[in-house]
């Protein structure tokens, strides 16, 4: 029976994560980035928020919307999203695309999505991934993160964790753990979006584009 859970898992996770990547308009890359404008919207809304100060302070952020969680015994994860980094002057780079794939032990049951928002404290845990990835939780430590708007929520918190996470939960689980969970870089959507002449790190390092969906993007965040 066990064998086959993990048989059965895959593929509903993959079937499942194909339907909620569909799009309507031929750009799947346009529609991640106003998804994740969307998720930045909704958190903007919610009173226990990220604290502004966070995203003052620290230098990275990945946001994976709709996220997908499945279990049947064992768990597994996965998502595509977004990460940026933040730039000497203060902006925020132009968005790169990255997944987010995972497994967990332990008696669970059902479908969930999820909004995720991790925030980084340093860039270089993204900006150094090039054809690999790395583990949160592994290469990575994670931390839930602090709540409240206020310029003072770092009253009760140092501040210190390397990555911070937040999540916006529907369906079956009472919450997420993403500690196991690899990152790595979507080198396809990237060529797809911006052409097969920009690699991450130059993505990283640039703040140059001026299409719709990335200003959207940058202007939600700053609006945190």
């Amino acid at each position: 029976m066990k064998t086959l859970k993990i048989l059965i898992l895959p593929f509903l996770l993959t079937a499942c994560f194909m339907l909620t990547s569909a799009t309507t308009d031929g750009s799947k890359e346009n529609e991640r980035l106003h998804s994740a404008a969307n998720v930045l919207k909704e958190f903007g809304k919610m009173k226990e928020s990220i604290p502004h100060e966070l995203i003052e302070q620290y230098q990275g952020i990945v946001i994976i919307p709709s996220m997908l969680n499945a279990g049947l015994g064992i768990g597994g994860k996965r998502g595509k999203g977004i990460a940026m980094v933040k730039l000497e002057g203060g902006q925020w780079s132009d968005p790169v695309f990255v997944t987010l794939t995972g497994g967990s032990l332990g008696l669970q049951i059902g479908v969930q999505s999820v909004d995720l928002v991790l925030v980084f404290r340093h860039k270089g845990a993204l900006t150094k991934v090039k054809n690999g990835d790395f583990t949160i939780g592994g290469d990575i430590s994670a931390a839930a993160g602090p709540v409240g708007r206020s310029t003072t929520a770092s009253t009760d918190y140092k501040l210190e964790a390397e990555v911070y996470s937040y999540s916006r939960s529907r369906g079956l689980f009472a919450g997420i753990s993403i500690n196991g969970s690899d990152l790595s870089i979507d080198k396809k959507a990237n060529a797809a979006y911006y052409g097969n002449d920009l690699t991450s790190q130059q993505l990283f390092e640039t703040a140059k584009s001026n299409k719709e969906a990335v200003k959207l993007v940058k202007e939600t965040l700053a609006s945190l």
